[in-house]
């Protein structure tokens, strides 16, 4: 047995038991949070135009923008519209409605976060993880400054080299359990994951989903500029590992962590479950780029993972279903999250005033100055991410728009999508309407308003970051 200099309580990775012995903070659940978003999404389709853009397939074709006729009414609330209406407001039954409907659209991706909750189950219920981590805290000897900043360099290599995102959701528990082992919160284990994962894909150094629809709508190759994105790549990581360091400093002010390890060599079990596990990460990371697996195959191969652990392990069939099912309550609020998201998305899109906000935001780039251009792209992906969360849909959808306002204002084309990238990344860092970042609080058990307050900061900046790329991009490609 080695020892640290301090000592922790008990060992233990039951982040639930630690969390006890803390103040609970009063903070809105993120499910309230979300109700309030849904309901200014209704509202905004009585106070904004309805109007469409011509598209071909999923793209717009810019310069094709048309309002829509709407009448609006106090009556619509309740469902009530004129039969000659072309566009219509949402009314509050179908805003309720649109949640089941958001459920029934994101079934596959809730029933991967709920399987990956049973996988973790399993692996909790044959003790892998500790062992796992007695191991990795005996190799490191507990230094927390040389652990973190070697697990977030490898995290955001995922990112921003293959796009990897959702495929963290396995090494969140045990980063989680890490922290906790050594004394951390939750949400500093959340964000050794979360923070270099975005800071991938701000940077999106060869990111297949971000780069291959953005910049061919651009009129560049695929993967150009990548030196410019190289260097974004670089400064953001040390602003972020750096970030994540100084939150674990101002905690170690207040609380020991350090630990004690256990240097046990790992039994026979635990070393094929461990390396099952490893196995198993790298197999899908090959199989979601080659075979281009959605969220069914997904699902199905996480729970194949959870009975080979528990074959692996030892447990018995009904011990296997129970530990499953304890796991997935877990993340269970998860689906709540996603689909209150979704629905935000769906109302806006019935009462067809997402293009209309496009538009009008798109209308901040200006045509003369190309610092001011640049700028303008930034702040208007910065705020339609807030209702494109996703990466590839937003590319779809402004790329058209403002690769031919930008050639006007004297924007290089490599410089609009890093614009594109910016603004995408700092958003979904913090938006409470994006999936993605929704599943990482749900895994983690950290409340959107918590950890708000946590990458408030960076956030901040991520965008003064930005503006200084902007300029740098600007002279580079002039």
């Amino acid at each position: 047995m080695k020892t640290t200099e301090q000592v922790l309580p008990p060992n233990t990775i039951n982040s639930e038991e630690m969390d006890s012995s803390k103040p609970k903070s009063k903070t809105l659940n993120p499910v309230i949070i979300l109700l309030f978003v849904l309901l200014a999404a209704v509202i905004m389709t009585y106070f904004i135009d309805s109007g469409q853009f011509e598209r071909n397939g999923k793209l717009i074709i810019p310069g094709t923008y048309q309002v829509i006729e709407k009448e609006m009414s106090v009556l619509n609330l309740v469902g009530i519209y004129p039969e000659e209406s072309q566009a219509k407001a949402v009314s509050l039954l179908d805003a309720l409605v649109s949640i089941p409907k958001a459920i029934d659209k994101r079934a596959g991706m809730i029933f991967m976060v709920l399987f990956i909750g049973g996988m973790f189950g399993v692996l909790n219920r044959v003790g892998a993880i500790e062992t796992g981590l007695e191991r990795m805290l005996s190799v490191t000897k507990g230094n927390v400054y040389v652990l973190v900043p070697c697990l977030m360099i490898v995290f955001s290599m995922g990112s921003t080299f293959m796009g990897m995102a959702k495929e963290y959701l396995l090494v969140i528990p045990m980063v989680i359990a890490m922290a906790s082992r050594m004394g951390m919160s939750n949400i500093i284990g959340l964000a050794i994951v979360a923070v270099p994962v975005k800071v991938g894909y701000l940077a999106s150094i060869t990111n297949p989903y971000a780069l291959s629809i953005a910049q061919p709508l651009v009129g560049v190759p695929v993967f150009s500029g990548m030196g410019m994105r190289v260097f974004v790549y670089i400064v953001l990581m040390i602003i972020g590992i750096a970030y994540v360091l100084r939150s674990i400093q101002k905690e170690a002010k207040t609380q020991s962590l350090s630990c004690d390890w256990d240097s046990t060599p790992l039994s026979l079990r635990h070393k094929l479950i461990l390396l099952s596990l490893a196995l198993g990460v790298g197999f899908l990371v090959y199989a979601s780029q080659t075979w281009h697996w959605k969220y069914n195959e997904l699902s199905a191969y996480y729970l194949a993972l959870g009975v080979l652990f528990a074959i692996l392990g030892g447990l018995s069939a009904n011990d296997t279903v129970n530990a499953f099912v304890d796991g997935m309550k877990k993340v269970l609020i998860a689906g709540v999250l996603i689909a209150l998201a979704t629905s935000v998305a769906l109302v806006l899109a019935q009462g067809q005033v997402l293009d209309t906000i496009v538009y009008n935001l798109a209308n901040l780039v200006g045509n003369n100055n190309p610092t001011f251009a640049a700028f303008g792209m930034f702040f208007s992906q910065l705020l339609i991410d807030v209702v494109i969360p996703s990466t590839s849909g937003q590319a779809a959808v402004t790329m058209p728009i403002l690769a031919p306002l930008g050639q006007l204002a004297g924007v290089d084309p490599h410089t609009t999508v890093l614009a594109f990238l910016m603004g995408n990344g700092a958003t979904n860092i913090i938006t409470p309407t994006s999936s993605g970042l929704l599943i990482f609080l749900a895994t983690a058990r950290v409340g959107w308003g918590e950890w708000a307050r946590y990458i408030f900061p960076f956030f901040l900046m991520i965008i003064a970051s930005a503006m200084v790329f902007l300029t740098i991009s600007l002279a580079v490609y002039a």
